[in-house]
């Protein structure tokens, strides 16, 4: 009978991976199983070749709009096989770091496979049993395929397929216009394609504020993007290489590649967890407690299949969690307040904690705000459109943010910080920030509702009271020093 492995792991993306190696550092014994390649979605299909993508598509568009400072560049073509070269470097760099070797020398077993369990603590691999004393579920999630009528005939690509493409689609359609369709579709028009972005909602990025989203869909209008909105696809037609959709409202697109963008499901349908006593919700999403357990006391879950915020960065902390919680008995519980999300258009928007649209339905919740024609970084390199929002309560508060505009995302993590330990406006306002930067819309921000504040009547009272003392005194201290200047008086 074969040792019972202190710690499962099911699957290899960033959740696995850091629940693995976390668990590992703590000297558990760790089984790690993934069915293709260590790495999941970020490494391979993701957040790497996305970002790889867009920034072969911004440097097409820098060169093109290099003559708003006076840079004149003729002729920019694009090689879009140059371009998926780039990509799959980029993921071939990173790829080390992911691997089965990286896991190994940091004391991981791991074993490639379809896993099923079959009881509480056992599973099988395939068909080979395995015993457990605890187990981590990280087997992530897949795109999504709405099931709209003549949709699949069309063969349509997604954010998981995209990247076998070889040559560069002339009418792109993508079908959905959250954070992974306004990405794409901004990077493929900058790179020669004619896109259409359809989105049911009446805007794109819904869970942003209105106008962040309003500023990415002029960015990609200018790019060349079409966007359809407030009404759904009801149809899609297609023949051997085009197709067009049929929205609800009569208006049809044409396309010869479509993409479907329109959110992610959990991978959870055959991996047995009725077996192991693990429920899901209607979804299919993992369920868990505030500590990552499963209704399985002995197996946790993290990452995409958990049911929270699908991200790189809450897959890999939510996996450190986990697995400290597994090994070390600790309670330690996810924090839902300080989820930062990015989406990484140009311009860029960042966002975390309360929104803006919550601050403006609640009296006691107020919106700080700096447009970036008055950030200096922004008009010496003439790209002002952004901007730095705060929500704030009553005691000066940072309880939330947004950030428009290039790096945003970098821009965002000292905001994160500041919800995160109930920093204050005057807190952010005291610390001296590096000029010029786009960072210095934070600190701009900051200054701006300091000032504010110190306009109310109870401050500006305080304000006269203190300067009205302090003039009379400096007034008798002068008046002091020439009655008692030598050679004064009889």
């Amino acid at each position: 009978m074969s040792i019972p492995w202190d710690v499962l792991v099911v699957g290899g993306g960033t959740a696995g991976l850091v629940s693995a190696k976390t668990a590992a550092s703590f000297g558990a014994r760790v089984l790690l199983v993934e069915r293709k390649r260590t790495g999941g979605d970020c490494l391979w299909t993701g957040c790497v070749p996305s970002k790889a993508l867009l920034a072969a598509a911004s440097s097409a568009a820098d060169a093109r709009a290099a003559s708003r400072l006076g840079v004149v560049i003729d002729g920019v073509s694009v090689d879009f096989s140059r371009v998926m070269d780039h990509v799959r470097s980029a993921i071939a760099a990173i790829e080390p770091a992911d691997s089965p070797r990286s896991l190994e020398a940091a004391g991981v077993r791991v074993e490639s496979g379809d896993l099923t369990f079959t009881g509480p603590r056992s599973a099988v691999i395939d068909g080979r049993p395995v015993d457990f004393h605890q187990a981590i579920i990280c087997s992530g999630s897949s795109p999504a395929v709405p099931p709209i009528p003549g949709l699949a005939a069309a063969s349509p690509l997604t954010s998981d397929s995209v990247w076998g493409l070889e040559t560069i689609p002339g009418r792109f359609a993508i079908l959905g216009g959250g954070s992974i369709g306004c990405e794409l579709g901004q990077a493929f028009a900058r790179l020669g394609s004619e896109v259409t972005i359809v989105e049911g909602a009446d805007r794109i990025l819904t869970r942003e504020d209105p106008q962040a989203a309003s500023l990415v869909a002029e960015a990609l209008t200018r790019d060349g993007v079409t966007f359809r909105t407030g009404s759904p696809v009801v149809e899609v037609k297609s023949a051997l290489t085009t197709g067009q959709l049929i929205l609800e409202n009569g208006v049809t697109v044409d396309f010869d590649r479509l993409l479907v963008s329109v959110g992610r499901r959990p991978r959870t349908s055959d991996l047995g967890l009725d077996r192991a006593g693990v429920a899901l919700d209607k979804l299919g999403y993992v369920r868990v407690d505030k500590q990552l357990r499963t209704t399985n006391a002995s197996i946790w879950a993290a990452g995409d299949v958990s049911g929270h915020p699908q991200f790189t960065h809450t897959a890999g902390v939510n996996g450190s969690l986990a697995a400290s919680n597994a090994i070390l008995g600790l309670r330690r519980r996810v924090d839902t307040t300080t989820i930062p999300r990015v989406t990484f258009t140009s311009p860029e928007v960042a966002a975390v904690g309360v929104s803006t649209e919550t601050a403006a339905r609640r009296s006691e919740l107020r919106v700080v705000n700096w447009d970036h024609e008055h950030l200096d970084r922004a008009v010496v390199e003439s790209d002002v459109h952004g901007f730095t929002k705060f929500v704030v309560d009553g005691k000066g508060r940072v309880l939330g943010a947004t950030v428009v505009g290039p790096r945003a995302g970098e821009t965002l993590g000292e905001l994160i910080l500041a919800v995160r330990h109930g920093l204050r406006t005057r807190d952010i306002a005291g610390t001296t920030h590096p000029y010029p930067t786009y960072n210095d819309g934070v600190w701009n921000a900051s200054i701006d509702d300091v000032r504010s504040q110190l306009r109310t009547p109870p401050a500006a009272r305080a304000i006269r009271v203190l300067s009205t003392t302090r003039r009379r005194w400096l007034g008798s201290s002068l008046r002091k020093g020439l009655d008692n200047r030598p050679g004064r008086g009889g």
